[in-house]
């Protein structure tokens, strides 16, 4: 058994309360469709652990446990098997553990190949307390993540599953936490947090890590969404292009602070030829491999729709892929001068339920041109964000990397995470990214291709 030290004084008086007994489970089973045909599975489910010893909530701090029995008439042994770790979080929201008893669509593949499940609940930016304190803002969800994987490496010879091999898995806001739990493994940044719940003090590194859509490195996601949309009209019209241009100059700026290089002899990625990257590399390889997995009568009608699509070689300008998905959100996008968004919320604290997270907003608010986002409130918002993590080479960063997108998503700019991915491929990760024509927020038109790839990828161990 791993070593325990006590983090405080709650934690040394229930220090039982970490250990994995095993002793309640229930049996599911479950038809499943896949693409080899319909596969039975059953599995033993145990439901609503707590992951820590002084939990906040415990209907949000707690998880389930899904482990294969047999898949088919195969009896399936998972003492060493990978464990996905299946994150539900969507717009920062929490997770109740206690409202889910059943894995996901994805959890079913991951069971159905034989590898254990974790579902954890996590607080979220609603919690509230009755007396009206908040206790979900940020950095509360990568808390409880990172806690609940501590659980599992703690209890790893009492928990079927690896922990040397847990590979989380999200989308959007989850998508988000997923990349962040990959990148900031066993960083001391939150050590005063996991003492006040009550985490094992155990490493909280992870081996890979699956993104859908993440919405992240926020603080810089304004600028993004301005390089990306600025000229193009929301629903009520353009958006402020003198405001829009500076956001849009301050991305020219951070792209060149990050020493992006591309692929193949491309070298340095910049605002001036990052859309002829996002061509070459990710949006013509995704139409190429989509047309050709269509008959060619299906093929004929999709480009006579889309005749913004040349039909001799398939290539199309970057302003006409715009226009063709068109721009969601406001400016800003994510720091909203009103503070509705969901971001400003998650930046809250526990009496204000929405704080302004970048310069840019917090200026325009209050017409003072010389503030700044308080040391606290920035030491949060890195927190909370993957690539500050990846640019300071944190050694727990994990080594292997699925990211997806729907090339018709416009939640975020599309340079969020091809710089995610480009950043970590510059760092010698193993990353596998693509984007799925059409696909919008969270598409996934290929859900056991992330299941083969966590099998690939164990090999690699």
């Amino acid at each position: 058994m791993l070593d325990v030290m006590c983090f405080s004084s709650v934690y040394c008086q229930n220090k039982n309360s970490l250990i994995f007994t095993g002793d309640n489970f229930i049996e599911q089973s479950k038809t499943l469709h896949t693409s080899k045909g319909e596969k039975k599975i059953s599995y033993k489910a145990y439901l609503h652990i707590p992951y820590v010893s002084n939990p906040i909530d415990k209907d949000f701090q707690s998880l389930n446990i899904f482990v294969p029995d047999k898949v088919d008439d195969a009896v399936i042994n998972s003492i060493n098997a990978p464990i996905l770790f299946d994150i539900a979080v969507g717009g920062y929201m929490p997770v109740n553990n206690v409202e889910s008893e059943t894995p996901s669509h994805r959890g079913e593949l991951a069971i159905a190949a034989g590898y254990v499940v974790v579902a954890p609940g996590c607080r979220g930016r609603s919690n509230r307390f009755e007396n009206g304190k908040y206790y979900g803002k940020a950095p509360a969800a990568i808390v409880d993540l990172k806690a609940a994987v501590k659980y599992i490496r703690y209890n790893n010879d009492r928990i079927p599953g690896n922990s040397d091999l847990i590979v989380s898995v999200g989308c959007s806001a989850g998508g988000a936490l997923s990349a962040l739990l990959g990148a900031s493994g066993n960083s001391s940044l939150y050590d005063e947090y996991f003492k006040e719940i009550g985490a094992a003090n155990v490493n909280d590194n992870i081996y890979a890590t699956a993104c859908y859509s993440p919405i992240t490195d926020l603080e810089n996601a304004d600028m993004a969404y301005e390089w990306m949309y600025g000229s193009l009209p929301t629903k009520t019209g353009l958006v402020n292009q003198y405001l829009s241009e500076q956001l849009k100059n301050s991305y020219t700026d951070y792209l060149l602070s990050l020493n992006l290089r591309g692929k193949d002899d491309f070298g340095t990625i910049t605002a001036y030829n990052y859309k002829d990257y996002l061509l070459k590399y990710y949006l013509f390889p995704s139409l190429k491999k989509y047309l050709n997995n269509l008959s060619l009568e299906e093929r004929e009608g999709y480009l006579k729709n889309h005749t913004w699509i040349s039909e001799k070689d398939n290539t199309f300008t970057f302003n006409a892929y715009l226009n063709h998905i068109g721009r969601m959100k406001g400016l800003p996008a994510f720091d909203d001068f009103e503070k509705h968004s969901p971001e400003t919320i998650v930046f809250g604290n526990d009496t204000l339920n929405a704080r302004h997270f970048t310069t840019f907003s917090l200026r325009f608010e209050t017409k003072n041109k010389d503030v700044q986002i308080d040391n606290d409130l920035k030491l949060k918002v890195d927190m909370m964000n993957a690539m500050y993590f990846i640019l300071h080479e944190n050694q727990g960063c994990a080594s292997h990397w699925w990211l997806r997108n729907g090339t018709s998503d416009n939640h975020t700019s599309q340079t969020v995470m091809i710089n995610l991915a480009t950043k970590l491929q510059n760092e010698n990760k193993n990353v596998n990214s693509w984007l799925f024509w059409d696909g919008g927020h969270c598409a996934d038109d290929d859900p056991e291709g992330l299941i083969e790839w966590i099998g690939e990828i164990i090999e690699l161990k």
